[in-house]
Formats: C-alpha cells, structure tokens, sequence
C-alpha cells in the first residue's frame, strides 16, 4: 500500500480552512490543521456541492510530528505567531507553500524554516469564507484558483491538489502575476478599508483616480526591480476591480469593520519598501499606509 503525503495547514482562516477541506474531501493525503482552537466538524459550500466532513485539528504543536508538506494560511501579520508550528512540523525533506499576500513570502518565512526547506510562493485568487467556526465556502475567483511557480516544488504542490476542487496552475511568468496580485490587493484593499465600503465605491470617479494613482506608483516600483509588466498593466487592474461584483468585500474591509489588525505591511507596504530601497517615490501608497497604520493602531 502506497503512504499517503502528510500535509499540514497552519490557519483555519477561509483559505486555510478551504484548502484543508478541499485536500480531505480528496482523501489522497493525511490532513492536519494547526489552529487555535478545535473544531469537530466542519462544513463546505462549494460550487460541487455541501460536503459536511471530519477534519483532524490539533492546537499544541506539541501534538504535531513532522509532515511532507506545510501550507502557511494565515494573514501575512501572524506569520511570527504560527511559526511556533514550524519546529514540530518541518523534518528532512518538508517543503513548504505559502497562501498569502504580497511579494515576500520566501523572505517572511525564511527565519522559521531556514534554507533547507523548500519554499513555493502562492498566488491564491479563489474567494474563501469562513461564515463560522465551523463553516466555509468558496467560489473560483477566475479560471485558475491558485498559481505557483514553474520549479520543482511548484510542480510537486500542483499534483498535492489533483483531485480536488481548487484549480492550481505553474507558471512560468509567476513573479508578473505575483506583482499584478499586488497591485489588484494594493488598489482594493485600502480603499476599501478606509471609506469602510464594499467595492461599488470604486464607480466613483474620484476613487478611481486615486486607484490608478496607486497602480501607476505600484508599476514604476515593479519595473525598476526589474518585473516586466504588460504596458497595459494598469487598464489590466482597473477593469478587474470594475469586474467585481459591487457588493463584494476586502478582507481588509472586514477586518476593519471588526477591529482586527490590518494586513498593512504585506500589502501597501511592500510597495512604499521597495519604492524606497530603488529611488521610486510612492506618495500616494506612503500616504495611504500611514492611514492605515493608524487605524489599525487605534483598533488593537
């Protein structure tokens, strides 16, 4: 009998709890998920159906053993707080795929596994929601669910996902779309956050200024790291927001509405970092995570 991968998901957020779901419903691989606190049950609403299943969830890393596969879930500002996980997980061979925000990910997560573990960045575009402690939906966010980058551990986490209902694609042109992930997360999530609207704010003719303001800024950082993006990258971004259904939320939008940290520095961050450490000024970006620097001060 063949042994079945052992896979680990740290966060039971919405893309945790998807991801972990979706992995168990294939029964291919052994699941555990590392979270803060248990669940006996839990429920998926997908776009195959409403699957009720049992998922294995651990909240001591004392209980968990090394794994061949950990997936990192959480908002980029918990990544020090998981990574308690990581001592207890990560043996001789583990790799490790990161779901999250921004453009760091090997950078943010390197201090905890080190360089023997490999590290494959993950660009997520599936909406993920957990309506409970125990319940979670999700609908594809366009053709391709989750993309990752054409090497050998891309490719690897590509086959942990055959069978399941999340669409992962390898791409060779992963940092463009890493980057144009940014942008789309840098236009939407602030302004969303800071006028606490849903994304119909962005018919305003104002905002949308502002918005192609904070793309423009976003490329000239990109392009002077050295990240070719289509010239016509910004049209690109601003027709994919306008695309959106209106009563569609950021998860920064939530996050705000309930008090919760914000994903700041992953985000609008990266780009104010990279704009400084290249010569690029970003004022309308410095702008924006000065602001929210401060509500997410305020809330915390």
């Amino acid at each position: 009998m063949t042994q079945r991968t052992s896979v680990a998901v740290i966060g039971m957020g919405g893309i945790g709890g998807v991801v972990a779901s979706c992995l168990q419903l294939s029964g291919r691989h052994r699941i555990v998920v590392c979270a803060r606190r248990g669940v006996e049950a839990v429920t998926l609403e997908r776009p195959e159906g409403t699957h009720r299943l049992t998922l294995d969830v651990v909240t001591d890393p004392r209980q968990a053993g090394h794994v061949d596969w950990i997936i990192l879930c959480t908002k980029t500002q918990d990544t020090a707080s998981a990574s308690v996980w990581f001592e207890c997980l990560c043996g001789p061979g583990t790799c490790v795929a990161v779901m999250q925000n921004g453009i760091e990910h090997e950078r943010r997560i390197e201090p905890y596994v080190g360089k023997n573990c490999p590290v494959v960045p993950a660009v997520v575009y599936f909406n993920g929601k957990r309506r409970s402690a125990s319940e979670f939906s999700f609908r594809h966010g366009s053709e391709v669910d989750i993309e990752v980058p054409d090497s050998v551990a891309g490719k690897a986490l590509t086959a942990l996902f055959e069978g399941t209902s999340l669409k992962m694609a390898v791409r060779s042109d992963f940092e463009q779309r890493r980057w144009m992930k940014l942008l789309l997360n840098a236009a939407t999530n602030p302004i969303t956050a800071l006028t606490r609207r849903r994304l119909v704010v962005f018919q305003r003719g104002d905002i949308q200024r502002v918005t192609l303001d904070i793309i423009e800024e976003g490329l000239a950082v990109a392009r002077a790291r050295g990240v070719e993006l289509d010239g016509n990258a910004q049209s690109q971004v601003m027709a994919r927001i306008l695309a959106y259904p209106p009563d569609e939320a950021t998860s920064m939008y939530f996050d705000c509405l309930n008090g919760r940290a914000l994903e700041v520095d992953a985000i609008t961050g990266a780009i104010v970092r990279t704009g400084e450490a290249l010569g690029v000024r970003t004022p309308t970006n410095r702008i924006l995570m000065t602001l929210l620097h401060a509500i997410s001060a305020a809330e915390n």
